[in-house]
């Protein structure tokens, strides 16, 4: 049945059928439409206030439960639904591996419309909760207010924060006292820079008007037990930043990289931004199968060290290396699966349009003495052409990595004109993933699919594809 109530519609006892995109799930209106929720889990009956209507679905949420789903669990975080960062923790474990498959598999029919065989069993977390080595938190001194506090609003005066950012509303930064992401001494790290800078009056960015002492904290681990710890200032006050940047000195001696920037753009990106080291390297170690990486504050590294060796291990089984072959690396970032494979590989060629992720790439192949890996900087669909490869070999298999968007087409068209006998493609948005099959699917057949489960607790999923020519 469904009434009215203030403008919006309540539709009573619906079912939540499925787990949706982007960690929403999905129910049925009684007039046919789809209804969009989140902090449900399929299997809950519940009633539904709708904030959003279009022509095709709704938008709501649960304001009254009826029955809880089997799957559902009791989220460990006290900032669960609002937070709004790991949607899925009200779900068993079990029941999030059978919904990333799934997507898995419709994303390759649905979208890619290509053959695929039956997909390898998605490759769980060992660990659930602290397995991030990176977190971002923002700074600001007009914090989200939940509804308790918003019915207490004449009895807070302190309204600064560190923490995340609410989703869809840039300006707004929820205070996070402990967050299950990241392992210790992460939370300590965060909670003292905030209780530190409160005690000494320095002052907490306001996005809006610009203004305001600290802007950004992250933080970097790694399974080494290095910790990285950087705080970009939007001022340049430098008694105030180094009143905070020695009291982090001294109450975390285990820091190994302390490091601070000073941003006045309207942004907080810090890729063209100087990153001044204040204690310790300017880098922290990531180790893998003896092997070592440099990862400095713009270097990208998978954000969970334990599931990406085994999505590298996999990544090398996919490709089926013997020792003769020439293997190129796309979006080879800062050359860590070239690095990994190179030992099974007559020559591995890494290719990345970010320079400063080329430069730790060569700096770590030096490092681990591996000398039959060779590094590029360019745009992936400049570089990679007809002259490139006639340099440097022709390839047997590939290997490719790219951002979310996907490979642009005339990387696949390469592809196609150069026909390796073997491509690995790892990917951590199958969607785009299938559209780039679906291209490739004229000469090459998908023969191995897998996930793997990167980020336990949200609706992410990485996947493999191993295709081989026809």
């Amino acid at each position: 049945m469904a009434k009215k109530k203030t403008d919006k519609i309540v539709f009573d006892h619906i079912e939540i059928l499925d787990a949706g995109a982007k960690g929403v799930c999905v129910a049925k209106a009684p007039d046919g439409k789809v209804i969009f929720l989140p902090n449900v889990v399929p299997g809950d009956v519940v009633d539904v206030q709708t904030f959003k209507k279009r022509k095709a679905y709704y938008e709501g949420k649960a304001i009254r439960f009826h029955t809880y789903s089997p799957q559902r669990v009791d989220p460990v975080c006290i900032h669960f639904g609002v937070c709004g960062g790991c949607k899925w923790q009200n779900m068993n474990y079990p029941q999030q591996l059978v919904y990333k498959q799934n997507e898995v598999k419709n994303h390759l029919q649905r979208i890619g419309k290509i053959e695929i065989p039956e997909m390898d069993a998605i490759l769980g977390a060992e660990n659930q909760f602290f397995y991030r080595n990176k977190m971002e938190f923002g700074f600001s001194n007009s914090r989200w207010l939940t509804e308790n506090e918003i019915d207490q609003l004449d009895t807070i005066e302190n309204k600064n924060a560190l923490g995340f950012h609410i989703p869809k509303m840039w300006d707004k930064i929820l205070d996070i006292t402990h967050c299950h992401l990241q392992a210790d001494p992460s939370n300590a790290i965060r909670n003292s820079i905030r209780e530190f800078a409160n005690a000494n009056d320095l002052s907490f960015f306001n996005p809006r008007n610009h203004e305001g002492l600290l802007r950004t904290l992250m933080i970097r681990t790694s399974s080494t037990g290095e910790i990285m710890v950087l705080i970009q200032f939007f001022e340049n006050d430098k008694a105030a930043r180094e009143l905070l940047l020695n009291h982090l000195a001294e109450t975390f001696p285990m820091i190994t990289s302390l490091q601070y920037v000073i941003n006045t753009k309207p942004n907080d990106t810090i890729y063209d931004q100087e990153i001044v080291c204040f204690k310790g390297r300017d880098y922290i170690l990531e180790e893998m199968e003896g092997l070592q990486f440099s990862i400095n504050a713009k270097s990208f590294y998978q954000t969970n060290s334990a599931q990406a060796y085994e999505l590298y291990k996999l990544t090398r089984e996919f490709a089926g290396l013997t020792g003769k072959e020439i293997v190129y690396d796309l979006y080879t970032g800062t050359g860590t699966i070239a690095q990994f494979v190179s030992k099974q590989a007559l020559k591995v060629i890494g290719v990345e349009s970010v320079p400063e992720a080329i430069l730790d790439a060569k700096a770590n192949a030096k490092r681990n003495n591996i000398e039959n890996c060779h590094f590029f900087v360019g745009d992936m669909k400049v570089v990679f052409n007809d002259a490139f490869i006639a340099q440097h070999g022709q390839p047997d298999v590939v290997i490719t990595d790219p951002p979310r968007d996907g490979m642009h087409k005339e990387v696949v068209a390469q592809l196609l004109k150069i026909a390796p006998q073997r491509i690995v493609y790892v990917s951590c948005n199958s969607a785009t993933q299938a559209r780039d099959l679906a291209l490739l699917d004229e000469a090459y057949t998908v023969t191995r699919v897998r996930p793997v489960d990167m980020f336990p607790q949200t609706h992410h999923v990485e996947n493999i594809v191993l295709l081989e020519k026809r």
